[in-house]
């Protein structure tokens, strides 16, 4: 989404056309006037939330609570080839993450087997469904085109006869891809999803909760409106490429005897630059080992983006602010990123991690001294109050915050400049020793004591400030840094092969840095804003006391222009 759509939305206050429906089918005489609405959230469970998903349970559960109703949350099982009680695990872990919850309202769709079964016995019934015999090639060569209707030799075959095959359907009397039920629509409709859809196929796959009860499977298509009219749904919003199947979806609810008839609103899907959001390349990325599983902190699933450090607050106000669309658009990552850093500015603890350690040597403070000095845990909020940081003779610092030869507009530490140290004193830099290579192995200065607290009595100008780490107290840990997945912003598109545009870049881990001794096993997955460096949180999987591994949620520096 360019910077331009983003400024256009806000200023038109995101409207949200989903809800304008609502509104209208809500008022008196509206289609469902005076009853409340009820929506869904129907996940396929054969793979991970990813964030794209967020932005479909933000609009499902979101769309409920602003109209004081309620949301189900329901597993779309219908195709066992690839669902997993793994998958229904971990979307309940995720939907619970972003805050929000369905109750007692959580069902299945192989719930409903048997009512989809009854209810395709009651289309073969009324002539509106038939045995089909013609395999997959078979029914493409018989599609037709927009001038050319379709065919098939078996569309009216006897109801008795089309009732008969499909109970032996059912019983497993024959093969898979033997034989279809297709509903009898229109052959010559201008909408292909309308031309006698197969609406049940053979399928013997072990369901992973039904076990081998069924051998036959309804189509989503044809499973989804009667889910949503036996839970009373209102409002199915789904995304949009389930618009050229509304024709369908109601033409089955009108059809046949559900207790209710809710209404198809469709909305575009969200898109981000620099990553893919498809369920079968994410699975290639976990399954052929590009990356460690599916919450590697670089993979856009909700559990991958909890593990690097996203809040469920970031990703609410993400979805929130790109708002509702019926045209399909591009995101910028960065403003995901935007969003996280908004959040974080608030909420996280400041701390002191040097990522390169240089060691430097206060060569005139005493070598058995050890001062205690209070620094804020954040600014922006006082409530969090402050935490003790030491300061010894030896330090840790940046590599990159000496050198010998400063350019312009460098105020770091070079031979005779001075630096803040935060929050404890001014030092003047007076040399540093190096290996035979020329590698700088220490670096020396001299701490004025009249300087505590970075203060100076005297007026003088002071440009930089440094962050360290005492030498003394300071634990190693490990920091893994993050970056996109992919080199280019649309792996996605057109011929390309996903794969050949994986960054070697996109995680770099740096042993031995040096940070403040604050760790609790209870702060996993807490985060913190390392001065000068971005956000970082410690790792949910890896981190234990010993062996202790952060994160880089984002960077401090905001490359979303506002």
């Amino acid at each position: 989404m360019s910077d331009e759509i983003l400024k256009e939305e806000k200023e038109e206050g995101n409207q949200n056309f989903i809800h304008d429906f609502i509104d209208e089918d809500i008022k008196e005489g509206g289609r469902f006037a005076s009853m409340k609405v009820h929506t869904r959230f129907p996940p396929e469970p054969n793979g991970y939330l990813h964030i794209g998903h967020a932005k479909a349970i933000c609009i499902d559960f979101g769309t409920a609570l602003k109209y004081n109703g309620i949301c189900n949350l329901r597993m779309d099982d219908t195709n066992p080839t690839k669902e997993d009680v793994e998958y229904v695990d971990a979307i309940k872990e995720d939907i619970n993450w972003l805050g929000f919850s369905w109750d007692d309202r959580f069902y299945y769709a192989s719930s409903y087997f048997q009512n989809m079964y009854d209810y395709a016995v009651e289309l073969i019934q009324k002539g509106l469904a038939y045995v089909c015999e013609l395999n997959p090639d078979e029914v493409r060569a018989c599609r037709g085109d927009l001038k050319t209707p379709a065919t098939s030799k078996y569309r009216d075959r006897p109801i008795e006869e089309s009732l008969d095959l499909f109970a032996r359907m059912k019983a497993g009397e024959f093969p898979d891809g033997k034989m279809t039920l297709r509903a009898k629509i229109d052959l010559a409709s201008g909408n292909f999803n309308m031309r006698d859809p197969v609406i049940y196929r053979i399928n013997r796959i072990t369901h992973h909760r039904t076990g081998d009860t069924w051998c036959i499977y309804p189509m989503y298509d044809f499973a989804h409106p009667i889910e949503d009219a036996l839970e009373g749904i209102t409002h199915s919003l789904c995304s949009l490429e389930f618009e050229d199947h509304r024709p369908l979806y109601e033409w089955v609810i009108n059809n046949i005897s559900v207790p209710s008839k809710p209404r198809q609103i469709e909305f575009a899907r969200l898109g981000i630059n620099h990553t893919v959001m498809s369920k079968r390349k994410l699975r290639a990325l976990v399954e052929e080992n590009y990356v460690s599983g599916w919450d590697d902190p670089r993979m856009p699933t909700l559990c991958g983006l909890r593990r690097r450090g996203y809040t469920p607050i970031s990703i609410r106000n993400f979805c929130e602010r790109i708002g509702v669309s019926k045209v399909n658009s591009t995101v910028e990552y960065s403003f995901l990123e935007h969003c996280l850093r908004e959040d974080l500015n608030e909420s996280a603890q400041r701390v002191m991690t040097v990522l390169r350690p240089l060691k430097l040597i206060i060569t005139n403070y005493p070598e058995n001294k050890i001062e205690e000095f209070e620094a804020e845990n954040n600014p922006n909020r006082p409530e969090d109050g402050s935490r003790t940081i030491t300061f010894s003779r030896e330090l840790f610092v940046e590599e990159d915050d000496f050198t010998e030869t400063p350019i312009k507009g460098y105020f770091r530490l070079f031979p005779g400049n001075e630096v803040r140290l935060k929050s404890t004193y001014i030092v003047r830099c007076t040399g540093c020793k190096k290996d035979e290579n020329g590698k700088v192995l220490e670096v020396y200065a001299e701490y004025d004591p009249e300087t505590r607290g970075g203060n100076t009595p005297d007026g003088r100008k002071v440009k930089g400030t440094i962050h360290w780490a005492d030498a003394k107290t300071a634990i190693d840990c490990e920091v893994r840094l993050y970056d996109n997945l992919f080199t280019v912003s649309d792996p996605d598109s057109g011929e390309r092969n996903f794969l050949d545009y994986l960054s070697l870049d996109s995680l770099v881990t740096l042993k031995n840095c040096k940070t403040e001794n604050f760790f609790v096993k209870e702060n996993a997955g807490k985060s913190y804003q390392f001065m000068r460096q971005g956000y970082f949180c410690l790792d949910s999987k890896d981190s234990k006391s010993g062996a202790i591994v952060f994160n880089r949620s984002v960077s401090l520096k905001d490359s979303f222009k506002k």
